[in-house]
């Protein structure tokens, strides 16, 4: 039996990166060796095992053929037969079919190390076809590593896959992992452009209007959000959700939620996106109105859309989409919204027992004139 470090990390390692999983091959092992030392076996389709201690992943070495359309169409090949450059070999890229033993020594039987120096995304062999999945990995891999370019040669393999509708066969939940990954990473745009290029953002997302000359403005803002002034707090959780919002605005407000219902997208994100796109109306009256008992009237509405005291959060983060596009000003809504919050509901209920229209019609005019009184105070 001979265990080898795979994969990302060993990557990670040679491009100087903090490594996060690590994952392993064992070669010239069974399933009842492995048990026998203590691995818990977790993998339905070909055996891998958790280690005993450090729960990291371990598999058997393996081959695979395509014997179905779809990701999962495959038969696993899982034995102790089966070299380490066999199971390389059904790897996606170069740079990630390299491994390490307990000696250290790389072994890169497909010249992965060479394209790390290039900088340069490379198919291990034909075989990349099969796995339709390898397009949205690539695509968000070139958004993770923003000085790598797409070797020719590969480009034309993902057109293949696209225009053989391999990619058809993709379940949502797995395109959508990809997608929001590559939305977290440093220049989501150029997972995007790929994703574009190859024709795969048109049939995920038809409804996206990449022509519109505003397109390049929104691929910007998505890329430099956390310079933007606005972001710079945001772990990468919120600023996905940012990004999602700011690229559903090339779209029909209308269509955003077929785009959620047909990629599973989470509630959050599209709730989010809508209520970014679907309140222009007022944002462009705060900006023409002047009086501050008019204007905390339209803020107040707004509010109200947004369910701004009971999702605080969720508004706060829509201040920040729509300050960053230009379509309002963050302070303004800010202080709108912390004076709002300022009033409490709960004693003015206690003024009113037992009225609840009226105590809602209260509060409403408490919210409203700490508004304008901010506003005035400003």
């Amino acid at each position: 039996m001979q265990i080898y470090l795979v994969g990302g990390a060993v990557r990670d390692a040679l491009l100087g990166l903090p490594q996060g999983e690590r994952d392993y091959v064992v070669v010239g092992a069974t399933v009842p060796m492995m048990l026998q030392q203590g691995f818990v076996q977790v993998g339905r389709d070909f055996p891998v095992f958790l280690h005993p201690d450090t729960h990291e992943e371990y598999a058997l070495a393996r081959t695979e053929r395509k014997v179905a359309a779809g990701y999962q169409g495959f038969q696993v090949f899982a034995s102790p037969e089966v070299s380490l450059e066999e199971d390389l070999q059904r790897r996606d890229l170069t740079i990630n079919a390299m491994a390490r033993g307990d000696d250290g020594v790389l072994i890169d039987p497909y010249g992965g190390q060479k394209d790390l120096t290039a900088r340069v995304f490379r198919h291990v062999g034909p075989a990349f076809v099969e796995d339709p999945v390898r397009v949205l990995r690539l695509a968000r891999f070139s958004a993770q590593f923003t000085d790598f370019s797409i070797a020719p040669e590969t480009v034309e393999l993902m057109d293949r896959m696209v225009a053989s509708g391999e990619l058809d066969a993709l379940v949502p939940e797995r395109v959508w992992q990809e997608v929001v990954r590559g939305l977290k990473q440093a220049q989501p745009s150029r997972m995007l452009a790929v994703l574009k290029q190859t024709r795969v953002l048109t049939r995920l997302m038809p409804e996206l209007q990449l022509d519109d000359p505003k397109a390049v403005e929104v691929f910007r803002l998505i890329d430099t959000a956390l310079g933007s002034g606005f972001q710079p707090d945001l772990n990468t959780d919120q600023l996905a959700l940012l990004r999602f919002a700011w690229l559903m605005t090339l779209c029909p407000a209308s269509s955003i939620s077929e785009i959620g219902e047909r990629l599973r997208v989470p509630l959050e994100f599209t709730q989010l996106a809508m209520l970014c796109c679907l309140h222009q109306d007022l944002l462009a009256a705060i900006k023409t109105t002047h009086s501050p008992e008019a204007r905390a009237s339209v803020l107040l509405e707004l509010m109200q859309r947004c369910d701004a005291i009971r999702r605080a959060p969720r508004f706060d983060l829509c201040i920040r989409a729509w300050a960053a596009l230009g379509w309002a000003d963050a302070d303004l809504l800010t202080l709108a919204a912390n004076a709002a919050r300022s009033v409490d509901g709960g004693a003015i209920a206690k003024t009113l027992p037992g009225d609840s229209q009226n105590i809602g019609q209260a509060i409403q005019a408490a919210r409203k004139a700490a508004i304008a009184r901010a506003l005035v105070q400003k």
